[in-house]
């Protein structure tokens, strides 16, 4: 069998026949790995497994799915490893899933050792593996293929129903994983055929650019690096499909070189990475909607998983490594078009975002801003569209959180805030200051007033934004109530201060004995 040649040592402009040649698998290859799961797969369908530790029902197979680089058409040449996921008819829940997990596992492991005489496989090396999830992990080797087979099988609860696919999943499944709490990718398997449809019916050209940087990957990171706790292939995966979507606009059509140049830029930035998709789960449901905000406030590097918004697949992974080959990478032919780096594409760190500009008494102004554009770039923004004289004062508010100031040298990535977005815009005018006022609802709004105002002043700004007649209104500060006749300053009330506004209870009617 002849050696791949080094990647490094091959110029960028041969990468496509580098692919082509040494990367894409032959088709006599792949039908006789895939023919020998496919007796695997034939077998687990027709077992039935017989209940043990709590499970007092027969367990049936409803469904085997081949996942990975098998599943999703980017399997490199001579890769023997398949995943399969197992849906079985004992899991009506997340929660079941986890709890019989291990017990499905040993009575899966026991039934193939058993059975193997039926199998028409030489199956060995079976046992048990923990990881996320925990995994039944064993080899198979037919007459036909000349090494063996290594395959990973994950049992999981069927939790979607049949569909096309790009169908979206009904919000209720994203509602129970999230309430299911469960460890980050553990339920990951039963949305294994969303991942798989991902990547599996993206352009040709995207699935070679795929092969090339798992190949980099295996090459010259895991291959050099063998104890470290790297990423897993699937995060290189997401990266690339979220490069080639922006820089090519999801062009079938692109130089291959110039989408591996980028990648490794890519990678190069990891600490600023925060990247997801709402292709299959939105915010138009509030509870997925909060959940999925506060992933996006998490340390970066964030890749959340298309299929599962509870697993960042990117977490607590050494990821400077990875930055380290690839900057190496960088230096070498593959990279180079003659004496000239090879031109990456524009991608951003984060997607651009849609940012809603409220102000009192003027319609909303839509801005589209990346996160990493300083506060005073969007205000630039504003003044450009609206023109002002006085001092721009941007507020935003997360849910059961405070309103806060957004400062001009800070980005909205500072924040945490990485999707569609409302922020508050006040005009002050010096000696003016801006105070923020909580309703009793948790809400806020600001309000610009001169310090030396009357609390009444306030009240009456708060009147006419929010109808509540000011002989209503109780305001607080520090816990102190505030009287109408002294001013702010006599509460050391300062520049966005928050005021706590509550409704004066109505005097009862007194008692009147009969």
């Amino acid at each position: 069998m002849a050696l791949t040649p080094e990647l490094y040592d091959t110029p960028a402009s041969r990468l496509d026949s580098f692919v082509a040649q040494w990367l894409q698998p032959s088709r006599e290859w792949k039908e006789e790995v895939l023919e020998a799961v496919r007796t695997l797969e034939q077998f687990l369908r027709e077992q039935h497994f017989h209940g043990q530790r709590g499970l007092d029902q027969e367990v049936r197979v409803l469904k085997v799915v081949k996942v990975g680089s098998f599943g999703n058409g980017t399997v490199l040449r001579n890769t023997t490893e398949v995943e399969l996921v197992v849906f079985l008819s004992c899991f009506h829940s997340f929660q079941e899933e986890a709890e019989y997990h291990r017990s499905v596992l040993s009575l899966m492991r026991k039934k193939l050792w058993s059975c193997q005489d039926l199998l028409d496989l030489r199956l060995e090396e079976l046992r048990v593996v923990q990881g996320v999830p925990d995994a039944l992990v064993f080899t198979i080797q037919t007459w036909g293929t000349a090494e063996p087979i290594a395959v990973t099988m994950v049992p999981a609860y069927k939790a979607l129903r049949p569909s096309g696919p790009n169908s979206r999943p009904h919000p209720e499944v994203y509602e129970s994983l999230i309430e299911a709490n469960g460890y980050p990718g553990n339920f990951s398997p039963s949305f294994s055929e969303l991942q798989r449809n991902f990547v599996k019916h993206r352009p040709t050209k995207l699935k070679s650019l795929l092969r090339l940087v798992k190949h980099w990957y295996l090459q010259y990171v895991k291959a050099r690096c063998p104890r470290a706790a790297l990423p897993p292939l699937y995060a290189l995966e997401l990266l690339t499909v979220y490069a080639w979507e922006l820089g090519t606009e999801e062009n079938e059509n692109f130089r291959l070189d110039e989408g591996f140049a980028t990648v490794m830029e890519l990678l190069q930035e990891y600490e600023f990475i925060c990247i997801y998709w709402t292709k299959y789960y939105t915010f138009q449901n509030p509870i997925i909607e909060n959940f999925v905000r506060k992933q996006l406030k998490k340390e970066r590097p964030i890749i959340l998983d298309p299929a599962d918004p509870t697993h960042n697949v990117a977490e607590a992974y050494r990821w400077d490594i990875v930055a380290q080959r690839a900057c190496q990478c960088l230096k070498q032919d593959c990279c180079y078009d003659r004496e000239n780096p090879v031109p990456s594409w524009n991608v951003e760190r984060a997607r651009d975002i849609q940012v809603t500009v409220e102000q009192w008494g003027y319609p909303d102004l839509i801005l589209t801003v990346n996160p990493y554009e300083l506060i005073r770039q969007v205000k630039e923004k504003i003044r450009w569209r609206r023109g002002y004289s006085g001092v721009q004062r941007l507020s935003f508010q997360e849910p059961d959180g405070k309103r806060q100031l957004l400062s001009s040298h800070c980005s909205l990535a500072y924040y945490g805030i990485f999707s569609n977005t409302c922020i508050c815009l006040l005009e002050t005018i010096s000696p003016e200051i801006q105070v923020f006022v909580m309703n009793p609802d948790g809400g806020s709004h600001a309000y610009a007033i001169d310090p030396n105002s009357s609390i009444l002043g306030l009240k009456q700004q708060i009147e006419d934004k929010q109808g509540l007649p000011m002989r209503q209104q109780q305001l607080e500060f520090r816990g102190q109530v505030l009287q109408d006749w002294l001013g702010l300053g006599s509460y050391g009330v300062q520049d966005s201060n928050t005021l706590v506004l509550s409704k004066k209870k109505a005097r009862g009617t007194p008692f009147l004995p009969s």
